[in-house]
């Protein structure tokens, strides 16, 4: 029997344009990279509860802290100690993160020009900021942080208080989701929004049966091509997406 040769993935999708009147972004492996810190992160956690770091990592990626605590240390999934214990993790571990490659300059347009944007992630404000204010990133207007809803991500909360802050005129606004984790896929497509997947954390078959739209190598594919500001519509290209 003749094995078939491992094929690459083929990211060379034509380029497509994407109406829209308000973009999204999770935070965590689509705008930055803090793989490394939220692993560390973990580890020491786990030593402090007594639970096996790998434990916890299987399944926290995505996922509040909140969320994950209460399947392992009830006692300390409050707000007041994962508020103090994410805003360490910046300052204690700030060299292990990067920035997602086309993030940073797509943010800076969209600032430029005042177009709509919001962040909408598990993490916490302490979290979020530290990560902003370290890597000297654009800091959105609107910001929907863990705290901020009652469920995580794949309940769609986070992503429709996300629309409801933009404000937008618009009532039935289009909206682009970008996110890199299977929850927040689905939270976003619940949602009802367009959902750009990054491959930066995850399989691309995890993406694929979480309902991505499109699926991207990172935020290099993505260029804003128009503004309309009196209509509020924004056009953004997609090139090199996966096949």
């Amino acid at each position: 029997m003749t094995v078939p040769e491992h094929t690459e993935p083929a990211f060379s999708a034509p380029a497509q344009t994407l109406s829209c009147n308000g973009l999204l972004f999770d935070m965590d492996g689509t705008i930055i990279d803090s793989t490394n810190a939220i692993i560390k992160n973990w580890q020491k956690i786990g030593r402090e509860i007594g639970v096996d770091p790998e434990v916890i990592l299987a399944t926290s990626h995505g996922r509040r802290s909140i969320d994950v605590l209460e399947m392992y240390e009830p006692k300390l999934a409050n707000w007041e100690y994962i508020s103090h214990i994410e805003g360490l993790i910046p300052k204690e571990f700030g060299a292990d993160a990067t920035e997602i490659q086309g993030s940073r300059g797509l943010l800076d347009q969209l600032e430029q020009h005042a177009i709509p944007w919001c962040i909408v992630t598990s993490g916490t404000r302490p979290l979020v900021t530290g990560w902003l204010d370290m890597m000297k990133l654009a800091h959105p207007k609107f910001l929907v942080a863990a705290e901020d809803v009652q469920r995580g991500k794949p309940d769609p909360g986070c992503y429709e208080l996300g629309k409801a802050k933009l404000a937008l005129p618009h009532r039935e606004g289009t909206f682009v989701v970008f996110e890199d984790a299977p929850a927040g896929v689905r939270a976003g497509k619940a949602a009802g929004c367009i959902v750009v997947a990054l491959y930066t954390t995850h399989t691309l078959e995890q993406l694929r049966e979480a309902g991505a739209d499109f699926i991207v190598r990172d935020m290099r594919s993505v260029a804003l091509k128009a503004w309309d500001k009196s209509k509020g519509s924004v056009q953004l290209e997609v090139t090199d997406a996966l096949v």
